[in-house]
């Protein structure tokens, strides 16, 4: 892959050591999985789910589901807070400075109707001037990297992107990344990345380009397209938990690289969490990592049936080894 992906790059008073970066999702970026992908290659960044700010004041990082993290993670792990009130956000964001986290996000481009509907993540899309003021005081309140992830807003014209990328910048955001959907397409039309190139020629800070980026070619044309900064990688980085060494050292998964996984994810579920939320998250998984093989759904019920960890250990023997026909590329189907 192109050398430059292996660049460094400075975000506020910090450093990165490449510049692909782990975008939040909930559900799946979760402390396990950043084990997993770290038990390959570290990326840039890694991200925390999405957290909400009102409860990382008080959340206590070895019982949270989500607020939760290794030691050895720490010094490049970015916690994404979500809320819409100032001095909430504010509070948050020096709890996570004073964990020692390399820095926070401040989500505004999650568009599921439960967040949207609050004003929280791309409901802040809808006040640009809450949004902007939101930013401007949590970068007063810390010393770490402010970072945003936001969307193209609530219609098809970049040229609010652009405006808002600006404001971001000069209310002190240290770094965006850009996922270039309007808020009703959620996930259903492609993303515009020809935009993200546009909103980076606004700004000097780094724009990181993000939205369906799944293989090496992917990440070729959405940096021709772009010119962007760096990539943040999401739903492909819980199909493929290795691609950050597969794009940054060239590593191939062998026949025992998707077992491994699979039993890894398996064991950090129930080590981190009680069997009930283990399973759920698991199977939650189960459905992006799955997308790697022929015939998936028939893959998927085994897993879907089991019920406790000793069930979905044998079931993993039962349909990894030996190893199924692999994909060369993931079922898009699953990752919708």
């Amino acid at each position: 892959m192109d050398a430059f992906l292996a660049t460094s790059l400075k975000l506020g008073s910090k450093e990165i050591k490449n510049r692909l970066i782990l975008s939040p999702m909930a559900g799946l970026t979760h402390v396990v999985l950043r084990e997993v992908i770290l038990s390959f290659a570290a990326p840039g960044l890694l991200y925390t789910e999405m957290c909400l700010g009102t409860m990382v004041p008080v959340e206590n990082r070895t019982k949270s589901s989500v607020f939760r993290w290794t030691d050895e993670e720490a010094d490049i792990l970015v916690c994404q807070l979500v809320g819409n009130e100032v001095e909430t956000m504010c509070r948050a964001a020096r709890r996570v400075e004073k964990e020692g986290l390399f820095g926070v996000d401040i989500n505004m481009g999650c568009s599921i109707s439960r967040i949207y509907n609050k004003g929280y993540g791309a409901g802040l899309l809808k006040t640009p001037d809450l949004a902007i003021d939101i930013v401007k005081k949590v970068k007063k309140v810390v010393n770490i990297p402010v970072i945003v992830k936001f969307r193209t807003g609530l219609e098809d014209n970049v040229q609010f992107a652009k405006d808002f990328a600006l404001r971001l910048e000069d209310a002190g955001a240290d770094a965006l990344i850009y996922h270039p959907r309007v808020v009703s397409d959620i996930r259903r039309r492609r993303p515009r990345w020809e935009y993200i190139g546009e909103v980076k020629k606004q700004v000097t800070i780094p724009v990181f380009g993000n939205g369906n980026v799944f293989t090496g070619e992917d990440v070729k044309k959405i940096l021709d397209v772009s010119g962007c900064d760096g990539i943040a990688l999401g739903r492909i980085a819980a199909v493929r938990p290795w691609i950050f060494a597969e794009l940054l050292k060239g590593f191939k998964p062998d026949g025992d690289t998707f077992y491994f996984v699979a039993k890894k994810m398996l064991d950090g579920c129930f080590k981190n969490f009680e069997p009930t939320r283990a399973i759920k998250l698991y199977k939650k998984w189960a459905v992006y990592f799955f997308a790697n093989f022929f015939y998936a759904n028939s893959l998927l019920k085994k897993v879907f049936k089991a019920t406790s960890y000793a069930e979905l250990n044998v079931v993993l023997e039962d349909i990894l080894i030996p190893l199924p026909q692999v994909l060369s590329a993931p079922n898009l189907n699953f990752l919708r």
